[in-house]
């Protein structure tokens, strides 16, 4: 299995963290372990055709055929709504068809998809298109999920110079869950990034602003659905 990730023209970097494609391995059928990130994906897959996923707020398992290849955008923490018109609540933990969201258009898309030799190029300039015409993402809710995940949600409003409960509804409304949920999902994504470049479990723990080792493994249960070791297991498989 393959996993590579790539960087997107300046025009769409306001909405778009990168383009990224996925093979599945030579041998048997596989399964990749989709951590919660925060983040909306427009993904095409040959099983699934064109479809939007996430944000998710626990990880769930994909299968990966022998040599498939899935190809996808994902989204900045918050910036789905205004690029892809859709309410982020709607797709908490769900995902829809681009003909399901976009009518004729997705239509138009998932044929042209299911019709090409894919990259993200196809998906990227359909977004592209949508992008001259989206309102830009909320400037406060790109400035909470910098702080999220380092900072408690009380000092993260504080620092921003709203009422915890403003914070509350902009960040569900624009990301599709709370900041509290969001703030433990970006903290969990930073450690298991530095787990990944070789950092040591207690030193990654108390780095990331978690109680002790054992919070981090508790957190990483919770949200990734198995602990530190297994996800590197499950990443090396």
């Amino acid at each position: 299995m393959s996993y590579r990730e790539h960087r997107v023209d300046a025009e769409l970097r306001r909405w778009v963290e990168c383009a990224w494609e996925r093979v599945g391995p030579d041998g048997p059928d596989g399964h990749q372990r989709i951590v919660p990130d925060g983040c909306m994906d427009l993904i095409w897959s040959e099983r699934a055709g064109v479809i939007v996923v996430g944000p998710n707020t626990t990880a769930f398992v994909s299968p990966l055929e022998p040599g498939g290849k899935v190809v996808g955008v994902r989204l900045h923490p918050g910036a789905g709504p205004s690029l892809l018109g859709v309410e982020a609540p709607a797709l908490r933990d769900a995902r829809m068809t681009a003909t399901e969201l976009w009518g004729d258009a997705g239509r138009r898309l998932e044929e042209a998809a299911a019709g090409a030799d894919q990259d993200a190029g196809l998906l990227l300039a359909f977004l592209a298109e949508r992008a001259r015409a989206a309102a830009e993402p909320d400037p406060l809710v790109g400035a909470a999920v910098a702080r999220l995940g380092a900072a408690a949600v009380r000092h993260v409003a504080d620092e921003l110079a709203v009422s915890e409960r403003h914070l509350r509804r902009l960040v569900n409304a624009e990301v599709g869950y709370g900041p509290k949920r969001l703030g433990r999902v970006l903290r969990l994504r930073r450690a298991l990034a530095r787990v990944r470049a070789g950092g040591e479990l207690a030193e990654v723990a108390f780095g990331c602003g978690y109680a002790d080792q054992a919070h981090f493994t508790n957190d990483c249960n919770a949200l990734a659905g198995v602990p530190p070791g297994r996800f590197l297991q499950d990443r090396a498989a």
